[in-house]
């Protein structure tokens, strides 16, 4: 009587099939490329051109005090739509238990500019330390309204 011999281990593959890894890769870059400009963080506001670009990263912060204000002159703080008397009480009471005083202020560049300064004065009364003035940064080789290209010569 002899004993069979069994071999199972031989024939076993330990391949690791990458296709469902791959297709649900893809699918998450595919919904995040579509989400991502989706995330503007405030209220959407056409603000003024630069020349040179400055370092922002602050601003974009979860927990950054934004004030926004658009072309119609309204004011929001944050997400929601506030009267300019109530701005100053409002940024006080965010700022109570905070170290960073900083506020980030983003303005349409078609506002009023005594509307722009009535707010600025209330964000200040609110003891701010710093108040951060947002702007976009110009395309390359756009000039600023009523500028001349610079010329040659002498």
């Amino acid at each position: 009587m002899a004993l069979a011999k069994r071999n199972e281990g031989a024939n076993v593959t330990s391949d690791i099939n990458v296709t469902p890894m791959v297709d649900v890769m893809l699918v998450l870059l595919i919904i995040f490329m579509v989400v991502t400009p989706m995330l503007q963080h405030g209220v959407p506001v056409d603000m003024a051109k630069v020349n040179s670009p400055k370092d922002m990263h602050d601003a974009d912060k979860e927990d950054a005090l934004l004030v926004a204000i658009t072309r119609d002159n309204k004011v929001f703080f944050g997400p929601d739509k506030i009267e300019v008397n109530e701005l100053t009480d409002k940024i006080k009471d965010k700022l109570a238990n905070r170290t960073d005083k900083t506020v980030f202020l983003k303005a349409d560049q078609r506002a009023h500019f005594g509307w722009v300064v009535e707010v600025v004065d209330n964000v200040r009364a609110a003891g701010v330390d710093q108040l951060g003035l947002l702007t976009d940064q110009k395309k390359s080789g756009a000039l600023a309204p009523g500028t001349l290209p610079p010329t040659g010569g002498q």
